[in-house]
């Protein structure tokens, strides 16, 4: 399961009385968690000889993120065709595409690093009645069995299950230095891997986005010189408030 976010280095602006996310001049990339369960779902697939799909919902404009991850080894990708307006009807689709499939794991990033809502896998995986395991940095299969790392509180823990299985991926799940990008052979046979879109179900839009605020701008920073130890104190003190 694929997600599309703004690049970290876009500025962002909302419009309509701070209302609506403003697209004007933003450049979209695959989401980061998903860079790393894309990474391991490749591992898998060279591994065992699988077939690698993607799903993504999403508008036609992000069909360039779709394409290159068939450039960076995905057999398949089929498109959702729908604007996402929440975590609920986002994960409706999704539930919806699986309903038919019977794939062993599905991987999704355990957040999109946009919204951070941390909940559209969850949804599916109730919605559809699979086990499903959040935070994971370690997948390893033994046989009929798969052992789960994942991220808690102050730790790991190791859990143990079956597929089929759906996981939220994060940093950990591969090295970083294992991430792919892709090569020239990968995009030009992406050009005649199936992108198949899909019309989207109906489902009733769950939360309603009010308003978006920025935060607050920083304060300028202020120069001490590295001789004037008691001007440094006094604003630690009483401007900081630190000390």
């Amino acid at each position: 399961m694929l997600s599309v976010v703004p690049d970290t280095t876009s500025k962002i602006n909302f419009t309509d009385d701070n209302t609506r996310f403003d697209k004007t001049g933003i450049q979209y990339v695959m989401n980061p968690h998903d860079e790393f369960g894309l990474t391991k779902a490749m591992q898998i697939k060279e591994s065992t000889g699988a077939e690698l799909h993607v799903v993504h919902v999403g508008p036609q404009a992000f069909e360039p993120v779709m394409r290159k991850v068939l450039a960076i080894g995905a057999d398949k990708a089929f498109r959702i065709d729908m604007e996402p307006g929440d975590s609920y009807t986002t994960a409706v689709q999704l539930a919806n595409f699986l309903k038919d499939k019977d794939y062993d794991l599905i991987i999704a990033g355990k957040e999109s690093l946009d919204y951070n809502g941390n909940a559209v896998h969850g949804l599916v995986a109730a919605m559809t009645g699979l086990r499903f395991v959040n935070a994971v940095m370690g997948l390893d299969f033994e046989g009929d069995k798969v052992k789960v790392t994942r991220e808690i509180e102050g730790g790991k823990e190791i859990l143990e299950t079956r597929l089929p299985l759906l996981i939220g991926g994060q940093k950990g799940l591969v090295k970083e230095e294992e991430l792919r990008i892709p090569n020239m052979r990968g995009i030009m046979m992406a050009r005649k891997k199936p992108l198949e879109v899909i019309p989207p179900v109906e489902a009733t839009q769950a939360v309603e986005f009010l308003r978006y605020e920025k935060p607050p701008a920083k304060s300028a920073v202020k120069l001490v010189d590295k001789d004037n130890l008691d001007e440094l104190i006094d604003l630690l003190h009483n401007e900081a408030k630190v000390i």
